[in-house]
């Protein structure tokens, strides 16, 4: 084929620019293009519910079936836990820790 390249610079250059040009709007338009505030508002919880999204399915799925007994499940519960008794960083990663290993 003699298009090879010009298929993949196509690509290339369409993907590109589908990721590139939405980011830069909201530093090239800056305060002439302010979001809604529900917007902002919604916006806030987006890094807590891409990090639910990643870390429930693993913690509360078992060969991609829930199961009650889950040790892993039982972690997550102690550590959620620690975190609402004690303001203590460290707490939750070594209280889920400790009832993972003594669940398991």
């Amino acid at each position: 084929m003699t298009y090879d390249w010009t298929l993949w610079l196509t690509f290339i250059l369409i993907g590109g620019l589908a990721t590139t040009l939405p980011r830069a709007s909201f530093i090239v338009l800056g305060e002439r293009a302010s979001l809604p505030d529900a917007v902002l508002k919604a916006l806030r919880y987006a890094p807590a519910a891409a990090l639910a999204a990643i870390v429930v399915p693993d913690v509360v799925l078992v060969n991609g079936a829930v199961d009650a007994l889950n040790p892993k499940l039982g972690g997550a519960i102690a550590a959620v836990l620690a975190t609402r008794v004690s303001r203590n960083p460290w707490l939750p990663f070594v209280a889920g820790m400790a009832a993972l290993w003594l669940l398991r």
